[in-house]
């Protein structure tokens, strides 16, 4: 189908920062094909001045995940807050990218003249549930394998031709200098330190805390890089045995940035390290380099895009090393990133940094090539 000259568009995005990072692509491609539409992201509310503040949408209609996963009552008032609020904005065009059953009874409500989702669905619809949607995007657009393809899929179904097939999210200049502030603090320089995260959502998907303790010696004696531990208030534990684990000095920021400030700390430094991740994807959209640390999940599905990156996995099929704890056929609850020895880890940091100096000096004589490796 060709492109309505569509003014008020939804975009149903309820999951974490990774996917509203990945989704910012679709965002961009809109604002480009319709200048001025008011566009409108439903997300968690922790997410909400992220995204307006960054550009991603003009404004959000936030909801809280507790109450969306309490009790039915809890869950009705939600949903009812939600879809009242949505409803006032009239809006022509809804595209739903969490393709799940709460967001397809959201886009049904809200009702909007063009509704787009996936098809097939990521899970299958139930006997009683509705397909909302009245124009259909394949699961993957454009050909693609990595799930930025999945959230660029709709434009490939409005017959929309492709702008912004990366993420591209700089700090605010408020953020980058209070980032500059707070490194010079704690005798940071920037492009000097690696930014290491060792959370996630799932203790199965972070690599051991004493296995980022001896990769991060290792590369601070080869170096002579800062590190610097980000991540949540939940991942303070983790950061704490690290720290207590080093020889080498490391500054803990766990817990005391919020996202604008991560991001604009991400953008400073020379690498980021960690698990697959939401601030892997935000190292990425900043343009810093990534070594990203897998488990079951894919790689060529969840890694970093646009910037020089390597990926480790361990090979597959897993030898099991945590029966009691993993669930197999979920990639967000397996353990599989357990069986990562330290040396290619280190390996793989030392590489992309001897890499992205030389593609420095190639940038300042004009030759500068990217390019991303997955190993």
């Amino acid at each position: 189908m060709s492109p309505a000259p569509f003014r008020s568009i939804l975009i149903i995005q309820t999951k974490f920062i990774g996917d509203i990072v990945l989704a910012s692509t679709l965002a961009g491609n809109l604002q480009l094909e319709f200048p001025g539409a008011r566009i409108v992201f439903l997300c968690e509310a922790h997410f909400e001045s992220f995204v307006v503040a960054h550009g991603i949408a003009s404004e959000v209609v936030a909801f809280r995940r507790a109450r969306i996963r309490g009790n039915p009552l809890e869950r009705g008032k939600e949903l009812y807050a939600v879809v009242r609020a949505l409803r006032r904005f009239h809006f022509d065009l809804t595209i739903d990218l969490t393709d799940s059953k709460t967001s397809r009874v959201v886009s049904g409500f809200v009702n909007a003249r063009t509704r787009i989702g996936y098809n097939p669905p990521e899970r299958p619809l139930k006997l009683l549930e509705r397909q909302p949607a009245n124009v259909f995007a394949r699961p993957f657009g454009f050909g693609g394998q990595h799930f930025v393809y999945r959230y660029l899929s709709p434009l490939e179904a409005l017959g929309i031709d492709l702008r912004v097939t990366v993420p591209s999210i700089q700090p605010l200049p408020s953020e980058a200098a209070k980032a500059l502030v707070l490194l010079d603090g704690h005798h940071i320089h920037s492009n000097a330190f690696v930014a290491v995260h060792a959370g996630a959502s799932f203790k199965g998907r972070q690599w051991q805390p004493e296995r980022f303790a001896q990769a991060i010696d290792e590369i601070a004696a080869e170096t002579g890089l800062g590190v610097v531990l980000v991540g949540g208030p939940d991942e303070r534990e983790t950061a704490a045995r690290i720290v207590t684990g080093t020889a080498a000095p490391v500054v803990d920021l766990v817990g005391a940035l919020s996202l604008e400030s991560l991001l604009a700390v991400l953008e400073r430094a020379r690498l980021f390290l960690g698990n697959e991740s939401g601030p892997m994807h935000m190292a990425a959209a900043a343009g810093t380099p990534v070594v990203g640390l897998f488990g079951l999940t894919h790689p060529a599905r969840w890694g970093p895009v646009g910037v020089p990156s390597i990926v480790l996995r361990p090979p597959m099929p897993c030898d099991c090393v945590a029966r009691d704890l993993c669930r197999r056929t979920d990639p967000s609850k397996a353990c599989c990133v357990w069986r990562l020895e330290v040396k290619p880890v280190v390996d793989a940091a030392l590489e992309i940094l001897a890499r992205t100096e030389l593609e420095k000096e190639r940038a300042v004589r004009g030759q500068w090539t990217g390019r991303t490796v997955a190993e």
